[in-house]
């Protein structure tokens, strides 16, 4: 990993070490070769005390990454650790600790993010051709006819959760693909008044 140029820092995260430790062996390394590495040093093997194996973990990391919480038949969102938790029950019958379950995500590059949201219905295309062609035709247009374009604010309530945040890869947040057929939303549109209106107010 240290010849991938990875930080010492990441290095001692993704493998579970102290950072010191890690430095101490990269210098050992680069002063006297692999045969420094070889010696029998103090403290426990790596992985010693760990409650699951290395291919139960490598098992958990792959589906919360793969899979949403629907398709593993989870009652919520699985990036959470308290549903890694329950999912590591569920798979191998191990009650983990929910700092157990922090360490273990953090330990595999996996920080706290905030989810994205996206309708269901959201055509990109559409927006992407509407900004691109549609827009800049609207402001050339005004702009001729001495017009003024006005914008207005939108503010709702709806039925959705507050989405909390969840555990994922670090530098990948995830989003969250929502339906307009299964949340009810009541919008208010602010508008904004012209120059004219304001002075004849």
């Amino acid at each position: 990993m240290y010849k991938k140029d990875r930080r010492k820092s990441d290095i001692a995260v993704t493998l579970g070490l102290c950072r010191t430790s890690v430095g101490e062996w990269v210098n050992a390394y680069e002063k006297q070769g692999v045969a420094a590495l070889n010696e029998s040093g103090r403290g426990r093997p790596v992985g010693t005390g760990r409650s699951l194996t290395p291919a139960q973990e490598a098992r958990i990391r792959r589906d919360i990454v793969d899979y949403t919480s629907d398709q593993l038949k989870m009652d919520f969102a699985l990036r959470s650790a308290q549903a890694v938790r329950s999912l590591v029950q569920h798979y191998f019958s191990i009650d983990m600790p929910v700092r157990t379950v922090r360490s273990y995500l953090t330990r595999h590059g996996f920080t706290p993010q905030r989810p994205l949201k996206r309708a269901y219905e959201q055509k990109p295309e559409w927006v992407r051709q509407w900004m691109t062609e549609a827009s800049p035709a609207i402001a050339e247009r005004a702009k001729g006819e001495g017009a003024e374009i006005q914008w207005g604010g939108e503010t709702a309530v709806f039925s959705v959760e507050h989405y909390p945040r969840g555990y994922t890869p670090k530098g990948k947040t995830p989003v969250l693909v929502l339906s307009k057929s299964i949340r009810e939303r009541i919008n208010l549109i602010d508008q904004q008044p012209s120059e004219s209106q304001v002075h004849a107010v």
